[in-house]
């Protein structure tokens, strides 16, 4: 993680204890109310949560990329009584140094990134201070709970939608320690790192992910809960929070498919390869391992071994109960390498016979080798799921009518090479016509489905 300076530092610390001493204060001041028969929100007139709720949104911020491609990125929000960072998703600001924050009155400011936990999907971002963010609720979300996501769904700036929470630990990644909050308010690709609220304006989480593979909201969402993200905000912060492993492992679990063709129990994870150099390979399991408990505990259901990994990092090793060819061995499995980390673990075969190759710089694309199908007279026939002209914005049934200004028919199209980015006029199918810029060298930092990866509740896209 990057170093910064200490006076930052004890700042960041200094609102670490802050945060928690004002949860402690919050929490006994709730328990007298409830004793004494008072329901905190029900006294709460609606205008007065509308105002909550409004205040609130003056901690949401829009993140947009600062380089000259000016993209949006998502959101985040001011963390803490006396905010100095912001929190944001991971996979929201990606491996920038720096971004752009900018709040509901125009507000904007260069912020760099200090920290980030690419597993767990969360980003600390210093910004200038005497501004108030949003503090944990002490109470965890319960069942039915009404909540309020804040954010910019599909960039439409400071929104505020309504939901339920309709599961309170769902783990949605098999491979990541943490479960989340699934509720029913709705969300869509930019409300990524905005916050969870109650009517109160209390943070009960981070939004993060949607489900099913469309990309867009089918009422079903997952938000990071407020403990978890209290914790690995600190961690991050104090430079406590230890780093999860990547396995350098494929596997999935022994459902009774595979238990009945490999006459074993229906329990456990079934490895179907490891990396080489990766902490896997160098506990020793291979291909065909079932990988029974950790540190003595049973596999119970397949994300177990992630959190049964995350408790033994502490001590950077984990005791593997392995059963091999109809016997039980046991591997110790290390946490850490010396050298760079390895791949990480997935619930999804991956092709590793192009393991090793040499990277190559491509210097020229035709645009059927960017993801779009081309038919008669320049119209988009089809575009290929995940291809930076998805990503770019063409859609099936545009018509291409200029590439860089200039007028090409489809048989120019088709001969196109483009050896740098390009700005296309395109006319959907109602007449109407709009730029797109389309760069194949580009980061396309679009949502891409997790797929067969998720075990537990398939089709699960990062947006």
């Amino acid at each position: 993680m990057q170093a910064f300076d200490k006076t930052l530092r004890s700042a960041l610390c200094g609102l670490a204890q802050k945060t928690r001493t004002a949860l402690f204060a919050f929490g006994f001041g709730m328990t007298a109310g409830l004793a004494s028969g008072i329901s905190p929100l029900s006294a709460t007139p609606a205008g007065a949560e509308v105002s909550v709720l409004d205040a609130t949104m003056d901690a949401v911020l829009v993140v947009r990329s600062n380089d000259a491609e000016d993209r949006f990125l998502g959101s985040a929000f001011l963390w803490g009584d006396a905010a100095v960072v912001a929190v944001t998703n991971a996979h929201v600001v990606g491996d920038a140094e720096e971004v752009r924050l900018i709040d509901r009155h125009g507000n904007e400011e260069l912020a760099e990134v200090i920290a980030r936990d690419e597993i767990r999907d969360v980003a600390v971002i210093s910004v200038a201070p005497g501004r108030k963010g949003l503090v944990p609720a002490q109470q965890a979300a319960a069942l039915g709970e009404e909540v309020y996501a804040l954010g910019a769904p599909l960039g439409i700036e400071f929104t505020l939608t309504e939901g339920l929470i309709s599961a309170t630990a769902r783990q949605v990644q098999v491979e990541v320690p943490i479960k989340m909050l699934q509720h029913d308010a709705a969300v869509n690709p930019g409300s990524s790192g905005g916050p969870l609220v109650d009517a109160q304006g209390r943070l009960l989480g981070m939004n993060s992910q949607i489900a099913d593979g469309s990309r867009m909201f089918v009422g079903i969402a997952y938000a990071i809960a407020g403990t978890d993200l209290d914790r690995i905000v600190t961690g991050l912060i104090e430079e406590t929070l230890q780093p999860y492993p990547r396995l350098g492992m494929t596997a999935r679990p022994v459902d009774r498919k595979a238990a009945e063709a490999l006459d074993v129990p229906v329990a456990g994870l079934l490895v179907d390869g490891t990396i080489e150099g990766g902490l896997a390979a160098a506990a020793g399991l291979k291909g065909g391992d079932i990988i029974l408990a950790v540190d003595g505990t049973a596999l119970t259901q397949p994300g177990d071994l992630a959190f049964l990994i995350e408790a033994a990092l502490e001590s950077g090793t984990a005791q593997l109960t392995v059963q091999r060819d109809g016997a039980q061995i046991a591997l110790p499995l290390p946490l850490s390498l010396p050298e760079a980390e390895a791949p990480g673990l997935t619930m999804k075969t991956r092709d590793l016979s192009l393991a090793g190759s040499a990277p190559v710089t491509i210097k020229s694309y035709r645009l059927g080798a960017l993801g779009v199908v081309l038919g008669e007279g320049g119209t988009v026939k089809d575009v290929t799921q995940n291809s930076p002209a998805l990503f770019a914005g063409l859609a099936k049934g545009d018509t291409i009518l200029a590439v860089n200004g200039t007028a090409l028919d489809g048989a120019a199209l088709a001969a196109l090479e483009l050896s740098e980015p390009a700005l296309i006029l395109v006319q959907d199918g109602t007449g109407e016509t709009r730029h797109i810029y389309l760069d194949p060298w580009g980061s396309h930092d679009g949502a891409r489905p997790l797929g067969g990866a998720n075990v537990l509740d398939p089709s699960v896209v990062v947006f």
